[in-house]
């Protein structure tokens, strides 16, 4: 099938069903394009907008015939109020240095996502990414996108120790978090929280209206997290729908 964007066709395309890494007994299937070069960014913006999702020169959402579980989540920058307990987790990691970094990926950051993967999602389908695959998935890519660094202050005039990384898109209407993964040993500083609050900071500076974090998904544990967020938007048939933490179920722990 085709979609028109005002700069070009896309083609369309429908992966073969397979089994859902979020949702045990399900399967799963993507409908995805492959990104331009020339206007990639202005294309990723549109999609993201309708909830796609950008996997280094293709945008893809979920297209599965029985389940609807996964949906599009963004966070509204402009005047959120950061409740008690991220206020907390803001002041617990005051202690790191933000370097926003270009987008050339670094031995020692695949150290730390591997570290992270192996304890955080050693059962999941980026467990085996080699350096190659690291590589392709922060440099292969035609949209305006970075990777923010999370150091320790350093005593000296060298960089601190890594702590945390994200691979951010600059997008039209916000920042879109691709990827995150930090030191999973560091349970108490809650990083994978703290980055996303950062970016809801660096977007209102910035005077973006939106962080895009990809996809809740009903009943997985792994992404519970994001709806912890409030106030938050998903995006339901309807169009993008404002939802506070009355509307949302129980989160689990991060």
């Amino acid at each position: 099938m085709t979609q028109h964007f005002p700069t070009r066709q896309l083609r369309f395309f429908l992966t073969a069903p397979s089994p859902c890494p979020y949702l045990p007994e399900r399967y799963e299937r993507k409908v995805f394009a492959h990104l331009p070069l020339a206007d990639g960014a202005a294309v990723n913006d549109s999609l993201t907008q309708v909830g796609f999702r950008r996997s280094q020169n293709i945008a893809y959402r979920p297209a599965c015939e029985s389940c609807q579980a996964c949906v599009s989540a963004r966070i509204p920058a402009d005047d959120y109020v950061f409740s008690r307990g991220e206020r907390k987790t803001l002041a617990r990691n005051e202690d790191l240095e933000r370097r926003l970094v270009e987008a050339e990926a670094t031995m020692e950051q695949f150290d730390l996502l591997r570290r992270y993967l192996t304890i955080r999602h050693a059962d999941g389908g980026m467990a085996e990414m080699t350096w190659p695959d690291y590589v392709a998935m922060v440099e292969d890519t035609a949209v305006r996108t970075h990777i923010v660094e999370y150091r320790l202050r350093s005593p000296d005039v060298g960089p601190g120790e890594l702590m945390a990384c994200a691979l951010v898109d600059v997008m039209s209407d916000g920042l879109s978090l691709v990827y995150s993964f930090y030191d999973p040993t560091l349970s108490r500083r809650s990083l994978g929280s703290f980055a996303i609050l950062d970016h809801v900071i660096q977007a209102g500076l910035a005077g973006l209206p939106y962080v895009y974090l990809g996809y809740w998904v009903r009943g997985s544990e792994k992404m519970d997290y994001k709806v912890r967020f409030s106030p938050i938007e998903l995006l339901k048939p309807e169009g993008w729908t404002l939802m506070s933490s009355r509307d949302m179920p129980a989160a689990g722990a991060e």
